[in-house]
C-alpha cells in the first residue's frame, strides 16, 4: 500500500503562486488531479518514474510546473499565474504508467484545498 501525503494549500491572490508537494514512496508515475464540489474529478498534469515524461492539461500549461525528487521522495506542482478557476481540491495520485484518466492511478492521497481569490 502506498501512501500519499500532499501538502502545500492554501489561499492566495489572483496571479499569485503556490507549491503543493506530495511525499510519496515507490516507482510510480505520479499525477496530481483537482476536483470542484459537485463536478467530476480533472487531470493537472503527471510525472513519469523518471521524470522525463510529462503532461499537462490545457488549462494549466505554461503555468503549472510539476518535478519529482526520488531521492526525497517527493512530487511537486509549481502553480503559477493562479486564477480563480483553479479552485478546487487538489489530489495526487500513484500508478504504474503516466496517464490522464483517474483509472490510470491506483493509489491516492487526501487532498489540499487550494482558494485563488479574485
Amino acid at each position: 500500500q502506498v501512501q500519499l501525503v500532499e501538502s502545500g494549500g492554501g489561499l492566495v491572490q489572483a496571479g499569485g503562486s503556490l507549491r503543493l508537494s506530495c511525499a510519496a514512496s515507490g516507482r510510480y508515475a505520479m499525477g496530481w488531479f483537482r476536483q470542484v464540489a459537485g463536478k467530476e474529478r480533472e487531470f493537472v498534469a503527471a510525472i513519469s518514474w523518471s521524470g522525463v515524461g510529462v503532461s499537462y492539461s490545457d488549462s494549466v500549461k505554461g503555468r503549472f510546473t510539476i518535478s519529482r525528487d526520488n531521492a526525497k521522495n517527493t512530487v511537486s506542482l509549481q502553480m503559477n499565474s493562479l486564477k480563480p478557476e483553479d479552485t478546487a481540491v487538489y489530489f495526487c495520485a500513484a500508478g504504474g504508467v503516466l496517464g490522464t484518466r483517474e483509472n490510470e492511478y491506483q493509489f491516492w492521497g487526501q487532498g489540499t484545498q487550494v482558494t485563488v481569490s479574485s
